[in-house]
């Protein structure tokens, strides 16, 4: 006889159709604890029984008891295989299948399982897909990536049976239908809502003209648009490109694809671009023999030179539309002149401050909620675990497709730092060899005024007891690597040359007593070195404070008198968010005015360009704006309601959301004009994410083309999802991070590149920072060693960098491929790339069954980053 635990009662244990089963009324109750930590004993009825010593059974009692259970089992087991009738064995139950073909024992390996896309309206895309491609390794990322196939039955989860005490072990979930019902309702409702988040993004941009084709610069004679609204910001949608190829089919192109109607000129880069082949010469020195000439010369094989020439440019005259300042902070584009916002409607539609705030508040709400944030980070981490996958099964043909590539490696593909600021990208080596030159070669240049009196740069430094050999790297004490963590206040002091901001005013600053000769050049040295890498470019983010309306034309004037132009370098304009200083000094009266100093100036030289012509002339090499300051700082709302710009009275500085709105609604104003007329449009690329309130990063979402920095999203899983689902750009810095907020191996670069974000790498800023002549081949090689990328992963993000940078259509294509724009393997050139077309193709496929599957849309009928276009 088994042995039977003591406590059971084995007279009531009875043997029925040989299976064994236990009555559970006579199973004692669990053991009761007093106060001395024994039990006491338990009386049922009339009768007391002597409870155990011990609040658990023993070492033997429990072995016996766990013995009972599997001798129960294992008979239960053999009944149910011999066929005999159904009974039930307690703490045994028997879960069955509805379908006929399911097996009820478990698959035994991966291609078995059952098929569970039954329950989500996305199907895989695998089943589908067509098997025409060509390209090595492709067929198996469909493969060993797609769901399983479709087993002879699904699992029948729907008539699946619950483990319960009682002694009917076969219940049926089929009856909890209402149940199930709102778990799908839910699931529904979820995807939902991050779909109108979706269509919320391509509201904004559609609107504000942020997306491929609506700028005049992409038309380059080649790109002519698309006959259908399918551009995206870094391109054409993937789903809307995937929609064209399954109603087109693999043998054709799709009208929308076609070239569209001429919409504008071909776009004029001047000065030109060097030829595809070119060598950099400098001219010689004086101590050579020649004459000194900071601008270097790209030289062709056929020798011709590239100047820069303003008579070159030609300045259209006065439109006839006018603008006016609304009440409620936003320049309006009118067809006759008005003074009164109800004299006539505005031609153009700008979203409202409510409208706007309406739609960030229902963001705000989608990823607050409980069910999406799991939905959104299980996502992510499954994106993560696919990564995975892909690499090992994937990496040794991407090493084999670019061993293949001539004459490409990660030096000579094209990289873009989308993301550093001017007056600190050169490193500490570099600005300290420049002052030392200058004080050896012009020390009676006069400087600066102090005190009503002229200063040369000789006293300037005798004022402070030092000579050009007392100055060293310690001495300038600009590298923020030791005391600036989470100290933004220490940070923007160590843009101060040994402390001293009269240093700063005399060697970094556009606008001084010397008219900013020094930072001109300066700025020549680095674009000399630029041009002698060749492969490395970058966008230099220079400020317009909004302090007075003259500060447009003092830019403009200092790169056009300077003629600071090259074809590695591209600007931006970047804000500062400092109302509050300047209302404290007495600058501005309210935030109206900053609104005023900002954007005027830019609708009077979109009206007339002849009032402003070096204006016009620099606007054709800005790419748009930027907003900075410390995101750190406090956000204290002490309005129900905003007021508008004209009222906003108070010292305090506006909040985010606020002045992100401002500038992204007379941007939009702006570029509907610029882009009327056929002049380059704008687009809004701030700060956001670094610190501070997560909310920053909705805001950007809704408005902003693509954002530096970004680490914030790490903590908000369902607005990280949104941007890998709209592939928002982001520039990473992560040395910069490490110093100020964010420790190296904290970041989640690494993290959101396997996820599949449109990420690049920026070095942010150079003089506090890095230590290289080349910052950002820097900052790709501590990212390689650290997060351990591989060299395809290095291309992908250099990739990457060149389609979030605002260069010209025509460069693009020089530098990406004919057809980059395209998602994809499809517009992947691995010649010019040096990415791997298998890597893109598994990019897009992995991306489409996440659109798909939240829009609820058919599956892509064929591997269209297989086909041709």
């Amino acid at each position: 006889m088994d042995p039977i635990a003591p406590g059971f009662d084995t007279s009531s244990t009875q043997i029925q159709d040989g299976r064994r089963s236990l009555d559970r009324e006579n199973i004692p109750s669990p053991p009761i604890l007093s106060r001395d930590g024994y039990t006491s004993a338990i009386t049922s009825g009339e009768d007391d029984v002597q409870a155990t010593r011990d609040a658990v059974f023993g070492y033997e009692e429990a072995k016996r008891l766990e013995s009972l259970e599997h001798k129960l089992y294992s008979h239960r087991r053999y009944s149910q295989g011999s066929g005999s009738n159904r009974g039930s064995t307690v703490n045994s139950p028997r879960i069955t299948a509805t379908h006929p073909k399911t097996p009820t024992t478990r698959p035994t390996s991966i291609s078995s399982l059952p098929r569970m896309d039954h329950l989500l309206p996305l199907q895989p895309l695998a089943e589908n897909a067509t098997t025409t491609d060509n390209t090595p390794g492709l067929q198996d990322v469909a493969h060993d990536f797609a769901l399983p196939p479709a087993a002879s039955g699904h699992f029948g989860l729907e008539n699946a049976h619950t483990v319960t005490l009682d002694d009917e072990p076969e219940i049926n979930l089929s009856k909890l239908d209402h149940q199930q019902t709102l778990s799908q309702q839910e699931l529904r409702d979820l995807l939902s809502s991050f779909n109108k988040c979706l269509q919320l993004r391509d509201k904004y941009m559609a609107c504000s003209l942020q997306r491929l084709g609506d700028n005049p610069r992409d038309y380059d004679g080649a790109f002519k648009g698309f006959a259908e609204d399918i551009g995206g910001v870094s391109g054409v949608r993937p789903d809307a490109y995937a929609t064209l190829r399954k109603n087109t089919g693999t043998s054709g192109q799709h009208p929308s694809l076609q070239p569209a109607p001429q919409q504008f000129a071909k776009w004029d880069i001047y000065p030109r671009p060097p030829p595809p082949h070119w060598h950099w010469t400098a001219k010689p020195h004086p101590e050579q023999g020649g004459p000194i000439d900071d601008q270097p010369q790209l030289v062709s094989e056929e020798g011709d030179g590239d100047g820069f020439d303003f008579g070159h440019f030609e300045i259209p005259g006065a439109h006839e539309w006018h603008y006016h300042l609304d009440s409620k902070g936003v320049f309006q584009i009118y067809s006759t002149p008005v003074h009164d916002d109800n004299d006539s409607k505005p031609i153009f539609a700008v979203p409202t401050i409510r409208d706007y705030y309406v739609d960030l508040d229902y963001v705000l709400g989608v990823i607050a909620d409980g069910p999406t944030k799991s939905f959104a980070y299980r996502r992510l981490k499954y994106l993560q675990g696919k990564w995975g996958m892909y690499t090992l099964l994937n990496e040794h043909k991407e090493l084999q497709s670019m061993k293949a590539v001539p004459h490409r490696d990660f030096y000579n593909v094209r990289k873009v730092d989308t993301h550093v600021h001017h007056s600190s990208s050169m490193n500490q080596k570099h600005l300290l060899r420049f002052i030392k030159s200058k004080m050896k070669r012009s020390p009676n240049d006069i400087v600066i005024v102090r005190d009503g009196h002229p200063l040369t740069l000789a006293q300037v430094f005798e004022s402070l007891n030092l000579t050009a050999y007392d100055l060293s790297i310690d001495t300038l004490d600009m590298h923020a690597h030791q005391d600036s963590f989470h100290r933004f206040d220490k940070f923007n002091l160590k843009y101060n040359p040994i402390g001293e901001s009269r240093l700063r005013e005399i060697f970094l600053k556009t606008d001084n007593y010397i008219g900013g000769r020094y930072l001109a050049d300066l700025t020549k040295e680095l674009m000399q070195d630029l041009e002698q890498s060749k492969y490395q470019n970058c966008e230099w983010r220079i400020s317009i404070y909004g302090r007075s309306p003259d500060e447009w034309d003092k830019l403009a004037k200092w790169v056009i008198h300077h003629k600071l132009y090259s074809h590695n370098v591209r600007w931006l304009v970047q804000i500062p968010r400092l109302y509050n200083v300047y209302k404290m000094t007495g600058q501005v009266e309210n935030f109206e005015r900053i609104i005023r100093n900002v954007f005027e100036p830019l609708f009077e030289v979109t009206k007339d360009p002849s009032l402003h012509p070096e204006l016009h002339v620099f606007l054709q090499r800005v790419i748009g704006f930027d907003s900075v300051d410390d995101e750190s700082k406090t956000e204290r709302r002490v309005y129900d309601k905003f007021p508008y710009p004209r009222i906003w009275e108070t010292k305090q500085n506006p909040p985010y959301s606020y002045w992100v709105y401002y500038m992204y609604a007379n941007m939009t104003s702006l570029n509907s004009w610029r882009r009327e007329r056929g002049f380059n449009t704008f687009v809004l690329r701030p700060h956001c994410g670094e610190a501070g309130d997560p909310d920053h990063l909705s805001c950007a979402y809704l408005t902003s083309h693509s954002i530096s920095h970004g680490i914030l999203l790490r903590k908000v899983p369902a607005l990280q999802y949104l941007f890998y689902l709209k592939q928002v750009g982001v520039a990473m810095s992560p040395l910069s991070n490490n110093a100020l907020f964010l420790t190296y191996e904290r970041n989640p670069l690494p993290e959101y590149f396997k996820t599949g974000l449109n990420v690049s790498l920026s070095t942010d800023d150079p003089l506090q920072f890095h230590f290289t002549k080349e910052p950002l081949l820097e900052e790709y090689s501590v990212a390689a060693h650290i997060y351990k990328f591989s060299q395809a992963s290095l291309a992908e993000l250099a990739r990457n960098s060149v389609i979030q940078s605002g260069f010209e259509m025509e460069i693009k294509r020089h530098w990406l491929g004919q057809k980059w724009y395209l998602p994809g393997a499809a517009g992947n050139d691995i010649n010019k790339t040096n990415v791997p077309d298998i890597r893109l193709a598994f990019r897009y496929h992995t991306l489409m069954e996440e659109l798909q599957m939240i829009t609820s849309g058919e599956p892509v009928q064929e591997n269209s980053y297989t086909a041709g276009v």
